[in-house]
């Protein structure tokens, strides 16, 4: 008996991937995307339907329970294309591609994104979410299949498909793959004046952030004007920075009794976000509060920052060290609604958006009355505990969100709560906290979301240098945290013998060729924690991923970081990931981090990299500076140089770590080493160097004492026992 065709079932089953599994019991014969797949799209002469997405991704659940779970639907996919389903937190290699062409065609991306390809994959129909029937003049997905498969039948219309799929497939690669014939230099010095001045004209003066609709985290941008602003640029740099922090911190965005930042928000005002929460968005966003702490000197910043760790540690951390991806933004309604803390689940087991962290003034003043007691509020003070607490987050009969519910923002002070009940600030700002404490019990009774529990390279890069920063300004045993997550990394997807990293860990399996910003944010965040600890192994793991950075995905010949392995999968085109979008461009992040780490090499080699891709891509960011800010701090810090703080000192004095967590010092590279030369010699060999580099050379410490070396473009402080005296130095 013939064996069937792998097309013949819903393959899923068999793959780690949460969002992939998800769709595992549709009647769609899904396939992963793999050379069994794509060998029976061939085999069978049929067009593939590719339908990407995320486990978090609400339009994606919402696909499927319309289209996906219908039988009608799943046997016009069956019988006339391949299916595959990608997650494309999994594959950003295949999701940038189609999402290129997806853009260019339409002038906007989203997810899901769906595309109808040739069998080779070449795309000739593309495009986001479809309803089932045509709706508000979108196409009704039923009747696109039939249409789409009716043309692959017909000679004449599937040349015009094929060629229109070439013409697709050639316009994705000159968006992707192409450098500019003639390379120039890179950026003039002002190019970080240029960027934030950029930044500056299309920022929302009136509600912060950037952009009249949707409101998006941007922290590259807040990273230009920072640095621009420190450099001697405008005051308005700094405004911006404090009234996007402020918008971010205070608005629905936040999750104010948890910790934590939601995706985005749906409205200028950053009021109601869609809810769900990514890691990379909080490792960023802790990062460049702990940085707006610094620039700004409000505390506020920082405890922001630190109970966004604090939710990362409780909700998003696995056992042995690693970070999960995301939580969900839908999950169960509790029964009663979802403003009551009960354990009693909704008989239908309904999934709202939001369910989670919406109230009523009912449900506050209830688990403030069962939780309150058990957190410091005397009887007598419930009503007024709650009261506080729904004035303070602006918890009305009304609400902002649906059916009458609150999405909780800060909307009224401390000092005008306290005036206004009569209270003392440091009584009221107890009640607040004790009421915070008792709603924060009764939301861990609701149903949680779901949480995806891959362990992706990158994103954890991106979380362990956050931990490794909040080391440095907040509290040092964050650092324990940003080690454990290294340890995790090095275990379970990083071969030392090779020198490869592998992308995905889920429940023990290890998965997918680890793509340029698997290896550049994770080689961040060691080398961010070696700055933080002053180990040596973290360096030593940051200059290993360094290296491979230069052997795989370095083209000498176009002088660019491509986004995809050499030795990867080959696909319709070889992407570039230039621009930041949800994540820092991979490309700015190694660029800027090889110029770092030139100073602890043997070699120049780092640095030609580095300045390669500036070179290279200097058109891009002088024509388009604000959707290339990693690129653009990278080109400043090759004009201008770290500023190099070495310490030679057994370990950091307190009173230099106080000092650092204070002081904003842009482009800071801090570099410890042993006091002595003697001692100094085991990290050599660690990390199998014959000569001390120039970074550490000749820098011992003086008089038996902690010494700091402050320098900057090849040009020194005289050595220090002073820190303050050292950073004075980098403002002559």
């Amino acid at each position: 008996m013939a064996e069937p065709a792998p097309t013949a079932r819903n393959r899923l089953d068999e793959e780690a991937s949460p969002y992939l599994r998800q769709h595992a019991d549709n009647p769609v014969n899904w396939q992963p995307w793999d050379e069994t797949a794509l060998a029976a799209a061939e085999e069978q002469d049929k067009p593939i339907f590719l339908s990407i997405g995320y486990a978090a991704c609400h339009w994606c659940h919402v696909m499927e329970e319309e289209s996906f779970e219908d039988e009608d639907i799943a046997e016009l996919l069956n019988d006339h294309f391949v299916p595959i389903k990608v997650d494309r937190e999994e594959r950003p290699d295949i999701d940038s591609i189609y999402m290129s062409i997806c853009q260019q065609v339409s002038g906007r991306g989203g997810w899901p994104l769906n595309a109808w390809l040739t069998p080779d994959g070449d795309p000739f129909y593309v495009g986001t979410y479809f309803p089932p029937e045509p709706k508000r003049g979108a196409p009704g997905f039923r009747q696109l299949l039939a249409d789409i498969s009716e043309s692959w039948a017909d000679p004449e219309e599937r040349a015009e498909m094929e060629s229109r799929a070439r013409q697709w497939t050639e316009a994705i690669a000159s968006d992707l793959e192409t450098t500019p014939d003639q390379p120039g230099d890179a950026p003039d010095e002002d190019v970080l004046e240029s960027t934030a001045s950029a930044a500056l004209r299309g920022a929302d003066r009136e509600f912060g952030g950037w952009g009249k609709g949707q409101k998006f985290p941007q922290p590259g941008r807040l990273r230009v004007l920072m640095r621009a602003h420190e450099a001697g640029g405008r005051d308005a740099y700094r405004e911006v920075v404090g009234e996007t922090l402020d918008a971010m911190g205070d608005g629905g965005l936040y999750d104010h009794v948890g910790g934590g930042f939601h995706r985005y928000t749906t409205d200028r005002e950053w009021v109601v976000p869609h809810f769900e929460k990514m890691l990379y968005d909080n490792a960023e966003l802790a990062r460049i509060f702990l940085t707006g702490y610094q620039f700004t000197g409000r505390e506020r910043y920082r405890e922001t920052a630190r109970e966004t760790l604090e939710f990362v540690e409780r909700e998003l951390t696995h056992p042995d060290g690693g970070f999960y991806s995301t939580l969900d933004a839908e999950s169960e309604v509790a029964a009663g609604g979802s403003d009551l803390g009960t354990t009693t689940e909704n008989e239908h087991g309904e999934r709202e958006e939001g369910a989670f962290y919406v109230w009523t003034p009912d449900g506050v003043d209830d688990a403030v009355a069962e939780y309150g007691p058990e957190h410091g509020i005397p009887g007598e003070q419930a009503d007024l505990a709650a009261e506080i607490f729904r004035e303070r987050y602006g918890v009305t009969a009304t609400g902002n969100f649906e059916g009458g519910q609150t999405v909780l923002t800060r909307s009224a002070s401390v000092a005008s709560l306290a005036d206004d009940h009569g209270l003392s600030t440091d009584a009221a700002e107890e009640l607040l906290d004790a009421a915070k404490a008792a709603v924060f019990a009764a939301r861990a009774e609701r149903p949680r979301p779901p949480r995806d529990e891959k362990v992706l390279a990158g994103w954890n890069g991106l979380m362990v240098s956050a931990f490794a920063e909040a080391a440095i300004v907040d509290d040092p045993a964050h650092a324990e945290t940003a080690t454990d997550a290294l340890a995790f990394a090095r275990e379970h997807l990083w071969d030392a013998d090779t020198g490869r990293l592998s992308r995905r860990f889920k429940d023990g399996a290890v998965d997918i060729q680890g793509y340029l910003e698997d290896y550049a944010f994770l080689a961040r965040g060691a080398f961010d924690t070696y700055q933080a600890t002053g180990e040596v192994e973290h360096l030593a793991f940051a200059l290993g991923l360094a290296r491979t950075i230069e052997a795989e995905f370095w083209d000498a010949e176009e002088e660019t970081l491509y986004f995809t392995p050499q030795s990867g999968e080959s696909l319709v085109a070889r992407p570039q990931e230039l621009a930041d979008q949800s994540t820092p461009s991979s490309a700015g992040v190694a660029a800027e981090l090889l110029l770092e780490l030139d100073q602890f090499a043997a070699h120049d080699r780092f640095e030609s990299v580095a300045s390669g891709v500036i070179a290279t891509h200097a058109g891009r960011v002088e024509s388009n500076p604000q959707q290339h800010p990693s690129l653009a701090l990278a080109a400043d810090a090759y004009r201008t140089g770290a500023s190099e703080l070495t310490v030679a000192a057994e370990s950091m004095p307190e009173s230099w770590r106080a000092t650092l967590a204070d002081t904003y010092v842009p482009r800071r590279l801090l570099a410890p080493r042993p006091p002595s030369d003697d001692a100094l010699a085991e990290w050599l060999d660690a990390l199998e160097l014959t000569d001390a580099p120039p970074i550490w050379a000749s820098r011992e410490a003086r008089d038996g004492e902690p010494t700091v070396y402050a320098c900057q473009s090849r040009t020194c402080s005289p050595p220090s026992h002073d820190l303050d005296e050292a950073l004075e130095w980098f403002e002559h």
